[in-house]
């Protein structure tokens, strides 16, 4: 999970959600997509309290889990 207000990953710092959470998400959700997309859309609300830049927040944590 991320930190918070900085919204960087606990473990390894980098912006949440990191490689690694993104693929423990994508395996916590394997069968429910559009139930990541409406809780990374719920955090990402959240996220844009603390962070500047709403268009960088909607690809750091919606763009990536969009169905290919």
């Amino acid at each position: 999970m991320a930190a918070r207000p900085s919204w960087r990953c606990r473990v390894c710092g980098a912006a949440w959600p990191c490689s690694p959470a993104r693929l423990a998400l994508l395996g916590e959700y394997r069968e429910d997509r559009i139930g990541l997309l409406v809780y990374l859309a719920t955090l990402l609300d959240e996220a844009a309290g603390d962070i500047e830049g709403r268009d960088r927040l909607t690809d750091r944590f919606l763009t990536w889990a969009r169905a290919r």
